[in-house]
């Protein structure tokens, strides 16, 4: 389970906005992590860099941590076992150890969630596809500042990726 740009500091022309979107999706999210973990997965976070590159976790959560995140990162930052990578554009396979991660714990299914769906989750759905990943992108654990948008990804998502569309509760684990 990948949770790509949930440490966000909002502070960008429609950060507000998605930052209230953010809070409708952070329950299901976690609702599902706890559930993905409880079988065993691995959970991964992906995050934009902030141009912190020498950072850890800690000092990302800190520098954005204001009125628009703190409510969202306090629920959703990532626990000592989880793993974290910092990306450097939309992609959470561009240019970070993410696929050799995955191939070292033989994952062939993706389960993709976080902000912004038109942005970061598209591209990160369509690198995941190219290298032939299973994908499922519960469409209650993704957002972008406009529905519209959100939805228009979603469709691309599923008709041209083959993405699984589905809500969060409907995803079968074995």
């Amino acid at each position: 389970m990948l949770i790509i740009d949930m440490i966000n500091d909002f502070q960008f022309s429609h950060g507000p906005i998605l930052a209230k979107k953010c809070e409708t999706i952070t329950n299901p999210i976690l609702q599902l992590k706890k559930k993905m973990k409880s079988f065993g997965y691995p959970i991964i976070y992906v995050n934009d860099h902030y141009q912190l590159w020498r950072s850890d976790i800690d000092q990302l959560i800190t520098h954005c941590t204001n009125e628009y995140s703190e409510n969202i990162i306090h629920k959703i930052a990532p626990s000592f076992d989880e793993y974290i990578f910092i990306k450097p554009h939309y992609s959470a396979f561009y240019e970070t150890p993410l696929n050799s991660l995955l191939g070292y714990l033989k994952i062939e299914n993706l389960i993709l969630t976080g902000v912004a769906g038109n942005i970061c989750i598209l591209f990160t759905a369509n690198d995941a596809h190219m290298r032939n990943y299973k994908l499922y992108v519960p469409q209650d654990c993704i957002a972008s500042n406009n529905d519209q948008d959100n939805i228009h990804a979603l469709k691309i998502m599923e008709t041209t990726l083959k993405a699984n569309i589905t809500s969060s509760t409907k995803i079968k684990f074995n």
